[in-house]
């Protein structure tokens, strides 16, 4: 369980990481010419998504030092976990997925992940 943790960890941090790099470098993100649906939930504040570059580099980030933290056993993982998980509910839909399982797992399964 606390591997799957960590390869979704991954696939949601690096994805972010890298998608970020590139609207930053390209104007774009990767994948088709409009971004995905979760852009949706920003244009109705009338934020520009390709602005995001730097929040997407950020939570890549965040999302690489969590998963180091939780592979470590780092005391710190559990919450941050949860948070990084909240915080990237809005990414639709695989970061969406990713961080509900995630958030569901830890919320369930603390005491067998050894945090």
């Amino acid at each position: 369980m606390k591997t799957m943790l960590i390869i979704l960890g991954l696939v949601n941090g690096v994805y972010m990481l890298i998608d970020g790099c590139y609207v930053k470098f390209k104007g774009k993100y990767i994948g088709p010419k409009e971004p995905g649906i979760w852009t949706i939930i920003f244009s109705k504040f009338r934020i520009d998504v390709f602005k995001l570059a730097p929040l997407f580099i950020i939570y890549g980030l965040l999302w690489l030092i969590w998963v180091y933290g939780f592979w470590t056993n780092q005391s710190w993982s559990y919450l941050m976990g949860i948070i990084m998980s909240l915080f990237t509910l809005w990414y639709l839909p695989l970061g969406t997925l990713f961080s509900l399982i995630i958030l569901f797992v830890l919320l369930l399964y603390k005491h067998k992940l050894g945090i």
